[in-house]
C-alpha cells in the first residue's frame, strides 16, 4: 500500500538545444542550400546540352515550337532595343569625344569608345536585358506551374525552346548591338566621309586583336549561358518550401553573380 501512494517518478527530459548552436545550423542549412542549387544548374545544363545534341530535339514536331520561342524571345525587342543602344551609345560617344578633346587626347577617342562600349557595356547590357525580359519571367512561370511543365516530356517542350531562345537572343541583340556601335563611332568622331576609314579600321584592327576577340566571345557565349540556364534550373527541379516565395529573387542574384565573376575574369584578361 505504501507503494501505491508514492508519487510518480519524472522522467528526465532531453535538455533544450543550446542556443549558441542555432547560426551554426543555419549556416549549414544555407551552404546546403546553395550546393543544392548549384548542382541544379549544372545538372540542368547537362540536361539542356544532351537535348542540344540529340537530332531529335529538331525533328519535325518540335523546330516549329522551337522556332515560335526563338522568334518571339528576339523579334519583339530587336528594333527599341537597337534604338535604345544607339541613344546611349550616342551620349556616351559624345562624353568621350568631348572630354578627350578637352584633354588633347582625341586620338584615343575611338579605342575609348571601343573599349568601354563594345567590349565592356554593351554584352553585359545584353546578357541583363534578356535575363529580365525573358528567362527569368519565364523561369518564375514555370515555377508557379511546376508539375504542368515538368509531365509529359515539360523539359523537352517546355524548358528547352526557353532555353535556347535566351542563349540566342544574347548573340543576335549582342551582335547587332555591337556593329551598330561601331558605326554609330564612326560617324560621330569622322562624320560622313569615306577616307577616314583606313585609319578607323586599322585602331579597331589592333584593338581586336585575336587574344582580344576570342574572350569577348567567350564572353558573350558564357553569359548567354547564365541567362539561358540559371533561371530556368530551379524552376525546372522545384525551389524548396522555404525558398519558394523567393524563387525568383535568389535566382536573379545568383545569375548576377555570374554575370560579375564573368566580367571580371575578362576584364583581367584584357588589361592584366
Amino acid at each position: 500500500m505504501a507503494g501505491a501512494n508514492m508519487a510518480p517518478m519524472n522522467t528526465p527530459s532531453a535538455p533544450p538545444p543550446s542556443p549558441l548552436f542555432a547560426p551554426l545550423r543555419e549556416l549549414q542549412r544555407w551552404a546546403l542550400d546553395w550546393l543544392v542549387s548549384w548542382w541544379q544548374v549544372l545538372h540542368f545544363t547537362v540536361l539542356v546540352a544532351t537535348l542540344a545534341l540529340t537530332p531529335s530535339s529538331y525533328n519535325r514536331r518540335a523546330r516549329p515550337v522551337l522556332a515560335r520561342e526563338i522568334v518571339l524571345g528576339t523579334a519583339p525587342h530587336l528594333l527599341w532595343f537597337s534604338l535604345m543602344t544607339t541613344l546611349i551609345s550616342l551620349v556616351i560617344i559624345r562624353i568621350v569625344v568631348v572630354t578627350s578633346s578637352s584633354y588633347g587626347l582625341s586620338r584615343y577617342a575611338l579605342e575609348m569608345v571601343v573599349r568601354v562600349l563594345v567590349l565592356e557595356l554593351l554584352p553585359l547590357t545584353v546578357a541583363l536585358f534578356v535575363a529580365l525580359r525573358n528567362t527569368l519571367p519565364a523561369g518564375v512561370a514555370f515555377a508557379q506551374a511546376l508539375a504542368e511543365v515538368r509531365g509529359n516530356g515539360g523539359l523537352q517542350r517546355e524548358f528547352f525552346p526557353r532555353a535556347m531562345a535566351g542563349i540566342f537572343a544574347v548573340w543576335l541583340l549582342g551582335a547587332v548591338s555591337c556593329v551598330l556601335t561601331l558605326v554609330l563611332a564612326y560617324l560621330s568622331i569622322y562624320g560622313v566621309t569615306p577616307y577616314a576609314l583606313p585609319g578607323y579600321t586599322r585602331v579597331v584592327g589592333q584593338i581586336f586583336n585575336p587574344a582580344v576577340t576570342l574572350i569577348l566571345l567567350l564572353k558573350i557565349v558564357l553569359f548567354s549561358f547564365a541567362v539561358g540556364m540559371i533561371p530556368l534550373a530551379s524552376a525546372y527541379f522545384g525551389a524548396s518550401a522555404r525558398l519558394r516565395h523567393v524563387h525568383g529573387l535568389s535566382d536573379m542574384v545568383r545569375m548576377f553573380s555570374v554575370l560579375l565573376l564573368i566580367e571580371a575574369a575578362s576584364l583581367m584578361g584584357n588589361y592584366y
